[in-house]
């Protein structure tokens, strides 16, 4: 492998919070990023790239290379809270657990300069947080979400009491920051994708020059609360007035015209509460929904311009060409969640009512509270079905780029359509920087071994040659399985199986699908193929025996295999309560 000069490569990760697969230009959204559309046309698209199902899971893959139910995500904090003797299993902590060396870690000890600016949301505690991991400098927001003008008025007031043991959000290098919220819509106030690409400069600016650098730029929009200066929300305005579904069409045509998707696909219908259907809503209903919409687009093109003051810096250093850069999403598009439990408490409502003004005009400002719901979210996760939490394509499916001169120069703008799963980042990263994995002992303590697979022989080997191979992960590589919520799935090439329970618009049992011929998992194939679906069924035992996933169906008993351990659990109720209709446009529910 050929380097600039022989230097070992930095690495720069770029993490959008809860995007869709086309809410970026090049990949067939209509919001405006030209910066990211510029590092996709001298890098790679990847179309068929997977993360975990939601925030804080994929972000213990990324960070292991490993599955997220041994690196300390098999639940998330915010579900675990709600039954701790479920999820008193190894595995299965809430946070980045010490049974993974990260990968912050390792470069670390291989020196590497590493940084961090952003969303950590793998630890609240102060042993925890990311100085604790292996970052040299960082700044996290460590919860999975907050107000991005940094404005949280129920801390003061009193109703989070379960809170006031980490208050304020944020920390640098370990210790706590107040941040001053920014209620005056001041430029040079705090907003976080400005904050924290301003951050990630200035720490990069005081790095040793003598060492490559690492840099983990995790953003938190456009996660809800959809907040944006009027400039940007002001931009797509009308442009949203027909509709998700109208944006849906569209956004697929596009697809289709840019080669990302197939011609004939045939994308999953939507799935969302009839009280949500465009037809039915009030003018005013559709008037505050599309405002929304033109927040989160706002918001992305806000992130993008950012990403692009970034690059331009690295252009500026004369590091260009030897940064391996990613850009991707954590998860499919946010249809509804509860990830503000930690900063709004158990009742976003009660907070959302008391503090904040979600009036037609307000919508984007430091004091509304908006969310976009699961039309709008199925407009972008299109033709994949449903969106985040949801372990089928369109919860984990998401947009990946990746610019890497050595590797992306002379195919620049090409579509990639081999399968990939986040845990594959860390060890095609240090394969580039040379590094080995420990093993099973790292820094005194036992640790898993990666689950992900390098793309180093993908992209090193040219077409035809003989080490050429046409995909990243083949026959002879594991099945890659997915659970979260008891919402579950597993991959074995093209063919996919997906369980979930009849009140999370599954079936309640297994279904089959052949993702060749049909990625919006529409023809469920568990009767016609029914020595396949076994195939995979032992598979997925296998699979949640060898990393130790609690799951099981809804209000009945199962075995939770954790090894070396032997216990039953009943468990009972859906955590994300989808019985709810959420409202897309105030931000609260209607029972």
């Amino acid at each position: 492998m050929s380097t600039p000069n022989n230097k070992r490569p930095n690495f720069l990760l770029i993490v959008a919070d809860d995007l869709g697969f086309s809410d970026v230009g090049c990949f067939g959204s209509e919001i405006r990023t030209p910066h990211l559309d510029k590092l996709a046309s001298s890098g790679v698209r990847m179309t068929d790239f997977h993360t975990a199902a939601a925030c804080s899971p994929t972000r213990a893959m990324l960070l292991s290379g490993t599955d997220n139910h041994i690196a300390g995500v098999g639940v998330m904090s915010e579900q675990k809270e709600h039954d701790l003797a479920r999820w008193d299993v190894p595995g299965h902590e809430g946070y980045l657990n010490l049974r993974v060396a990260a990968l912050p870690e390792v470069l670390q000890d291989n020196g590497y300069h590493t940084l961090l600016s952003g969303k950590w949301h793998l630890g609240l505690k102060p042993e925890y947080n990311p100085d604790k991991r292996g970052f040299d400098r960082s700044f996290a927001l460590l919860p999975g979400c907050s107000n991005h003008y940094g404005w949280e008025p129920q801390f003061g007031d009193g109703m989070i009491k379960h809170f006031e043991r980490i208050p304020p959000l944020y920390t640098e290098d370990g210790k706590l920051v107040d941040l001053k919220p920014n209620t005056a819509n001041d430029p040079n106030g705090f907003y976080s994708s400005d904050f924290y690409v301003d951050n990630l400069i200035k720490y990069l600016s005081e790095r040793p020059t003598d060492k490559p650098f690492f840099a983990f730029l995790p953003f938190a929009a456009p996660h809800w609360p959809l907040q944006v200066d009027k400039l940007y929300r002001d931009r797509y305005k009308g442009v949203y007035n027909d509709g998700p579904e109208a944006l849906r069409l569209r956004r697929l045509a596009r697809l289709k015209e840019l080669g990302l998707i197939a011609q004939d696909v045939i994308p999953h219908e939507v799935v969302a509460p009839p009280e949500t259907e465009w037809s039915t809503l009030t003018d005013e209903e559709r008037e505050l929904s599309a405002r929304a919409m033109e927040t989160f687009a706002g918001m992305v093109e806000k992130m993008d311009e950012n990403i692009g003051k970034l690059l331009k810096y690295l252009e500026r250093i004369g590091e260009t060409d030897n940064t391996f850069i990613i850009f991707q999403s954590d998860n499919g598009a946010e249809g509804a969640s509860y990830e503000a439990a930690p900063t709004m408490g158990n009742s976003i409502m009660d907070v959302v009512n008391r503090f904040y003004d979600n009036s037609l005009e307000n919508i984007g400002e430091y004091n509304s509270f908006v969310w976009y719901g699961p039309r709008w979210a199925q407009a972008a996760t299109a033709p994949s079905r449903l969106y985040k939490m949801y372990s089928t394509e369109g919860g984990i499916k998401v947009p990946m780029i990746l610019s890497y001169p050595p590797w992306t120069k002379a195919r620049g703008g090409e579509i990639v359509n081999t399968f990939a799963t986040v845990m594959d980042i860390m060890p095609t990263i240090l394969d580039l920087a040379g590094v080995q994995h420990p093993g099973k002992f790292f820094r005194g303590r036992d640790v898993e071994e990666m689950r992900g697979k390098s793309w180093v022989n993908f992209f090193e080997n040219e077409k035809g040659s003989e080490n050429a191979t046409t995909a990243i992960h083949t026959t002879d590589d594991p099945a890659v399985g997915w659970e979260l919520f008891g919402r579950a799935a597993l991959r074995k090439e093209n063919w996919k199986i997906v369980y979930m329970t009849p009140w999370s618009y599954g079936k309640g049992d297994w279904e089959l699908f052949d993702l060749s011929k049909d990625p919006g998992e529409t023809r469920d194939l568990s009767e016609k193929e029914p020595a396949k679906l076994k195939e995979l069924l032992e598979l997925w035992e296998k699979y949640v025996e060898k990393n130790g996933v609690v799951w099981g169906s809804p209000v009945s008993e199962v075995e939770v295999k954790v090894p070396g351990l032997e216990r039953k659990d009943v468990i009972g109720g859906d955590p994300l309560d989808d019985t709810r209709a959420w409202m897309p446009h105030r931000g609260h529910c209607k029972d």
